[in-house]
């Protein structure tokens, strides 16, 4: 939403997301707080931003306010999509240090320190719309270490778990009030070898459970791609496996964690074969399912689809997003969802 914001005549589009979203009961939305390198980059190099693009990302905050849209803002990216953990290494090669590898991210103080300098940056922004720091501004639900982040250097999760230690330190020194949450796709790791069983059969150098007990964070995520986890498995053989994850992580979050679950990513892709829109309005419907079964016992505090979109963003397109003004039935079945586990909220917030 940032860099549609960029050009203040497309803003309308950001405006219409949240407008559909909040039509069709949605409360929290999921977006990008960072752009590192490269075209229309909100850091165009280490600690040097793009004063337009921070008004954009500024509009997005502001227009969430205005439609009653909570924010988890993630502040960097694992793959080179707007630059994220690469862009940082290329940074640091360029001036010198001794990196050789992306998951020097994790390791290399210098490339650490572009990145706390990153996260004071955004968090101690003033709002050029509202005159609100992000990090007192309510409307900003949590914050976001890293999307998706891995590790090949290390399949454990240790070399990550100590750089989610220090980065979540850092950012409760700052802000406190709101929330923080990694990022993780919810891969177990070392610390409960019985636990890998769940994983699509690999591990990407993350611990679950080691990652999410730290106690800076206020909850956990998961995120779910069974077409292109389990790629070449025949549509039922994923959902068993999306039951399972869905089962094993909230269990885990309420009886090893002790913190909030939520499923910050989920869809189906457009790109896969066979594809049609009654097989998504399918998956979507056993996957809120099974995500409302849970919920009731307490086990998952919200899910988020990937990705939503406003018509005339379709450079965004990556063959999950949903444009709820010209997908009917996926909007019906989201919207169903939103009200049921809003519903839920309330029965549960009952004495």
């Amino acid at each position: 939403m940032m860099h549609v914001a960029v050009e203040p005549r497309e803003r309308y589009k950001i405006s219409n997301v949240f407008r559909e979203a909040a039509a069709a009961g949605l409360t929290v939305s999921r977006t990008w707080a960072f752009s590192d390198g490269g075209g229309q980059a909100l850091q165009m190099s280490p600690g040097v931003y793009d004063e337009r693009v921070f008004q954009a990302l500024d509009f997005v905050v502001s227009e969430a306010r205005k439609y009653g849209i909570h924010l988890i803002l993630s502040l960097s990216k694992n793959y080179k999509d707007f630059g994220g953990r690469p862009q940082y290494v290329i940074w640091a090669k360029n001036a010198g240090k001794q990196v050789n590898s992306d998951d020097n991210f994790y390791t290399n103080d210098v490339v650490k320190g572009y990145y706390k300098d990153h996260v004071k940056k955004v968090l101690t922004r003033i709002n050029t719309f509202t005159g609100v720091a992000y990090k007192d501004d309510p409307i900003i639900m949590a914050w976001e270490l890293i999307n998706e982040p891995r590790c090949q250097d290390d399949s454990s999760g240790k070399t990550l778990n100590a750089w989610v230690q220090e980065m979540a330190t850092y950012v409760k020194s700052l802000d406190n009030k709101q929330l923080l949450e990694i990022g993780m796709e919810g891969f177990y790791g070392d610390s409960i070898p019985d636990k890998k069983q769940y994983n699509p059969g690999y591990q990407v150098g993350t611990d679950f459970i080691t990652n999410n007990l730290i106690k800076e964070l206020d909850f956990a995520t998961i995120h779910a791609y069974p077409d292109i986890w389990l790629s070449g498995q025949n549509d039922d053989a994923q959902m068993i496996f999306l039951r399972r994850w869905t089962i094993s992580h909230s269990t885990d979050s309420n009886t090893i964690l002790k913190k909030p679950l939520v499923f910050t990513e989920f869809g189906k892709s457009s790109k896969d074969p066979g594809f049609s829109i009654y097989a998504r309005d399918s998956f979507m419907t056993a996957i809120y399912s099974n995500i409302y079964s849970v919920a009731r016992s307490g086990g998952i505090a919200g899910a988020l689809v990937w990705q939503i979109l406003a018509e005339r963003m379709e450079s965004y397109s990556d063959g999950y997003e949903i444009v709820l003004s010209q997908n009917p039935s996926t909007g019906r079945i989201i919207s169903q969802q939103s009200r049921q586990m809003t519903s839920l909220e309330h029965m549960m917030s009952r004495p």
